[in-house]
């Protein structure tokens, strides 16, 4: 029996995790299929000019906060691997509780969060998945940011492996049976002789962390049914290190690709399963035609599976490392077989588009036209404005988001939207307009502050610019600097205002809150 249509749709968006959008089939894979993520595209609307942040945790803070990542302040991000140390016994659990929240930058009482837009509007808020705030959290951090429900890991280097000996349930630890390895399941590196013996062996990793994913989302769907509920699912899938039960059938016996392309295709394809999982339970409620379903991912794509074909163990050209100045990457030079950031340049933590361009996928029955496709310029920020926009909510003060609301609803027209957005990344920001001109810093690894900062004539000899336009230059290869003074001089003002007057706060490391070095040598002395 179907549940009367309700005036407020649900929402479940779904966050990919380095997932390139070039691995997805509506984007153009040809070695596998993501066909539930395509079900989702035809039934909807795909961007084809959405771009998210460089890294993770600036991408999540991002869509928490709807402000882009080269502010001066607005958040920091507490080091990761703490949990590790409680996991070992080196830390109890309340002195991790108290270094994250006596370190770094807190929420100020103002401060509205994403899940506060739907509160606002009698909603029920849930998060399951990757931790939703920074690189280490707690549940009290995650609980006044407005979730009522939220189940999964609290630090991202705990992330990084597929068979967590526990999980946090609304501040509460779960032990996962079977799994007992506080680094759960990550093992050696490529290189390491134990590497293959371990990676396959299941003595101590028997749950894996999407299946346990994937029992809470159909259980939050279940108890909400009958309710306008919000959801956000944080995947691992497909961050590195490699990791799945299984091979899918799709690809297992295709010879042109390695044990490594073979694994990392099944990560995206068991990604591909939890969409399916999704459409399937709405359905089997009724709730399906009241629903907003909302795919995307964090950042650009990253090169996890080269190894074996190409004997590097990170991305590189002839031997050469990639530094994104003179030694860049694209799909051939690094060997990337399933060209997973789409043919553009980068990937994950630069400035080039194939390090922040990524998919974005929308359905939403009877509002958004089927199969409708779109290129105009979002940033993930903008879903918060666009959700306040759709409920008649308020996303607060002092944000970038905008809302596209109007480009969902087929008024693309009428939509003025983003002169342009801003990101950050590892060598420095970028600006990028509705026009398609493209404004690149290269802040060099040789540069330092003294004790006051530094003024611009100390900095401007270590760091380069270029210009580009992406609409007719999609792989950035043209550096228009010298052709296009004006508009160079005009963009590169534009960012520094954005940066709030200071490129260094386009790169990640000013935004790092390190704790005491020496904590978990400490305690481990002591255990």
């Amino acid at each position: 029996m179907k549940n009367k249509q309700r005036e407020k749709p649900n929402v479940i968006f779904i966050y990919g995790d380095d997932l390139g959008r070039g691995m997805l089939s509506c984007y153009g894979q040809k070695k596998f299929s993501t066909p539930n993520i395509d079900r989702l595209a035809a039934a909807g609307m795909q961007f084809s000019n959405a771009h998210g942040c460089h890294i993770c945790a600036p991408a999540r803070a991002s869509l928490l906060c709807g402000i882009h990542d080269c502010h001066a302040g607005r958040w920091t991000f507490t080091k990761a691997g703490v949990y590790i140390d409680y996991a070992r016994g080196l830390l109890p659990l309340e002195d991790v509780y108290e270094l994250i929240h006596n370190t770094g930058i807190e929420q100020r009482s103002e401060d509205i969060f994403l899940p506060m837009v739907f509160k606002q509007a009698g909603y029920v808020t849930g998060q399951i998945g990757k931790l939703e705030w920074g690189f280490a959290t707690t549940g009290e951090e995650i609980q006044r940011h407005g979730w009522d429900y939220h189940y999964g890991y609290y630090d991202h280097q705990m992330c990084h492996g597929y068979y967590p000996p526990f999980m946090f349930e609304n501040n509460k630890r779960i032990d996962i049976e079977g799994n007992t390895d506080p680094h759960c399941g990550k093992g050696y590196g490529r290189k390491h002789p134990k590497y293959n013996e371990y990676h396959w062996d299941r003595s101590d990793k028997k749950v894996y962390s999407q299946d346990l994913f994937d029992e809470k989302i159909v259980s939050f769907i279940k108890a909400n049914r009958d309710r306008p509920f919000f959801l956000y699912h944080p995947s691992q899938l497909p961050h590195g290190v490699l990791a799945v039960p299984e091979i899918s059938p799709e690809v297992a016996d295709n010879p042109a690709l390695t044990g490594m392309e073979k694994e990392y295709a099944s990560m995206v394809i068991r990604l591909d399963r939890t969409v399916g999982l999704i459409q399937e339970t709405l359905e089997d409620f009724g709730i399906a035609e009241n629903t907003m379903l909302i795919f995307t991912a964090d950042n650009g794509h990253s090169f996890y599976y080269g190894y074996e074909r190409t004997g590097n163990d990170s991305p590189a050209v002839n031997g050469r490392e990639v530094d994104n100045l003179n030694v860049l990457y694209t799909s051939e030079t690094v060997g990337d077989i399933f060209d997973g950031n789409n043919s553009m340049t980068g990937c994950k933590a630069s400035n080039f588009e194939g390090g922040v361009r990524i998919p974005l996928v929308i359905s939403w029955p009877g509002h958004i036209s089927a199969g409708s496709k779109t290129d105009t310029l979002v940033a993930n920020y903008d879903f918060m404005a666009t959700m306040a926009g759709m409920l008649g909510t308020d996303a607060g003060k002092y944000k970038d988001s905008l809302s596209y609301l109007p480009v969902l609803l087929g008024d693309e027209k009428n939509f003025r939207g983003h002169d342009y957005i801003v990101y950050a990344s590892e060598n420095g920001p970028a600006i990028l307009t509705k026009d398609g001109w493209k404004f690149r810093t290269h802040i060099y690894e040789n540069f330092n502050f003294d004790v006051f900062g530094a003024y611009w004539h100390q900095v401007k000899d270590k760091i380069s610019f270029t210009l580009h336009n992406v609409i007719n230059d999609y792989r950035e290869e043209n550096n228009l600097i010298d052709e296009q003074p004006d508009i160079a001089r005009k963009l590169k003002q534009l960012l520094l205002k954005e940066c709030d007057g200071n490129f260094i706060h386009g790169t990640t490391q000013p935004h790092f809150a390190f704790y005491t070095d020496d904590i978990a040598a400490v305690n481990e002395k002591q255990a």
